[in-house]
């Protein structure tokens, strides 16, 4: 077993004390994420503005649509006379109070509206723009959620690498005390080890501290808790992006980054906006159709009046104090707006994209190096052991050997988790990365499983640990 696998099971036990004590089976990242993609909250909303923009359409589409209206109405009536008639053909000119009631029904269908058909078109746009960016929060989610697993899985191993360092150090720390006592060694050479022990300590209460922020990070984005979660096996392929060509990974993501595609949709979006506002020159026609029905209750009156009307309508607008104008001046200007997004947007993508690519491509040959420094570390420590015994070397050289070690077994589990973070970033910026990606990582996950509960204060800094055999670099 090698030596840093060693690191990785010195909880064992506790491990499994935990999982007697909380009967669930450890969740993997692929459960995880969709968990995520179900529950969070952002993801809902996006798929709930998404919902609307879609209705939004119809509500445009509908002013097309013939339009049917009603109304009817009842009133009483009261008639002031002043005007007299001698005639004796007078019929004394009726009641003056009365009831009457109308009812008027009118349909009408739009002909042309350009104006309509224009906002019609405008929609349809958006909603293309809408399910990019509905696209790019799912692809957040996708990206966010693989982080924050695997800064849980970080932060553990460096807790480990932590807690490691903490047994070593209090090892040498009684070792000291006996040997002081004794009178092999000054008392100096105590208070080093001491000073050491307390800086570990100190050490490992931060990184536990982290292991738990970062799990507190994984339930906001899923809505739920989880008690633990698979570990990263040692088999992980660590190995350039494939294609191993920027240039591949740049034209990948001008296809297909959704932020790229939402921004140049947000163009159209926005041409749009001045074609709606050219159009509000043009003349409008409708064909409508109306009825008409009116009755009272007059003395001396008898039936009702009705009429009804089939025509064309027509309407120009012909002087707007000048809004239509400054109407195109303004989404003109926004049209612009909308093109320099896009640019900024194509050009931070294409940053993006080559810096990743960058930093998975150095991230091979940095495992490779933390690899090779633990194993350079170990032989520094084992000679810095054997210098001490035979008094060529003091206990501060001991102690800092010791911690060169585990910072480096640390550096190596952390250089590994940049790698994967990086791949899937890299795969988020080029706009490929979805569940089948992530399901090809979450195979990679078969080191055990990672638990949230931490082990009493007396359990971290009791007895030593064995270290083992350092790994192997990478051929």
């Amino acid at each position: 077993m090698t030596r840093h696998r060693t690191l990785r099971r010195a909880l064992l036990p506790a491990l499994i004390a935990s999982a007697f004590a909380v009967p669930l089976q450890a969740a993997d990242l692929l459960t995880i994420t969709r968990d995520a993609l179900e529950n969070n909250a952002e993801l809902a909303s996006a798929r709930s503005q998404t919902g609307s923009v879609e209705a939004g359409r119809d509500v445009e589409q509908a002013d097309l649509l013939p339009q049917l209206n009603a109304s009817a109405n009842v009133a009483h009536n009261r008639q002031y006379e002043s005007q007299q008639t001698d005639s004796p053909f007078s019929t004394g000119g009726g009641d003056s109070n009365y009831i009457g009631a109308g009812l008027t029904l009118e349909a009408t269908q739009a002909l042309f509206d350009a104006r309509n058909s224009r906002e019609v078109e405008q929609t349809e746009r958006q909603i293309d723009q809408q399910t990019y960016q509905l696209a790019a929060t799912e692809q957040q989610v996708l990206i966010d959620v693989s982080s924050a697993y695997f800064e849980i899985l970080r932060a553990y191993e460096v807790l480990e690498a932590r807690r490691a360092q903490e047994r070593a150090i209090g090892r040498q720390l009684e070792q000291a005390r006996e040997q002081f006592e004794v009178g092999l060694i000054a008392i100096t050479e105590v208070e080093e080890a001491k000073a050491a022990f307390d800086q570990a300590r100190a050490v490992r209460i931060a990184a536990e501290s982290d292991l738990q922020v970062r799990f507190e990070v994984l339930e906001r984005l899923t809505g739920q808790r989880y008690s633990s979660i698979d570990a990263l096996g040692e088999a992980v392929p660590i190995q350039p992006p494939t294609p191993d060509d920027r240039s591949h990974w740049v034209e990948l993501a001008m296809a297909n980054n959704p932020l790229v595609l939402a921004s140049e949709a947000g163009v159209e979006v926005s041409r749009s906006s001045v074609e709606i506002a050219r159009a509000q020159r043009l003349p409008t026609v409708n064909a409508f159709a109306n009825y008409n029905y009116a009755d009272d209750d007059r003395d001396g009156v008898e039936g009702h009046n009705s009429a009804s009307q089939v025509g064309l309508r027509a309407s120009l607008p012909l002087y707007t104090g000048g809004r239509t104008q400054a109407s195109i001046r303004q989404n003109t200007y926004r049209l612009e707006a909308s093109q320099y997004d896009f640019e900024a947007q194509r050009r931070d993508t294409v940053q993006q994209v080559r810096s990743r690519f960058t930093q998975v491509s150095n991230n091979v040959s940095t495992v490779e190096a933390r690899a090779q420094a633990i194993v350079s570390n170990q032989s520094a420590l084992d000679a810095t052991r054997a210098g001490y015994e035979v008094g060529t070397r003091n206990i501060v050289d001991v102690l800092n050997a010791e911690q060169n070690l585990y910072n480096a077994v640390a550096d190596h589990a952390s250089a590994r988790y940049d790698y994967v973070i990086n791949l899937l970033s890299l795969r988020q910026q080029s706009g490929t990365l979805d569940v089948p990606a992530v399901e090809e990582v979450n195979a990679w996950l078969d080191g055990g499983s990672v638990s949230f509960t931490l082990p009493e204060e007396g359990d971290i800094s009791d007895g030593a640990m064995e270290i083992g055999e350092p790994p192997r670099p990478p051929e």
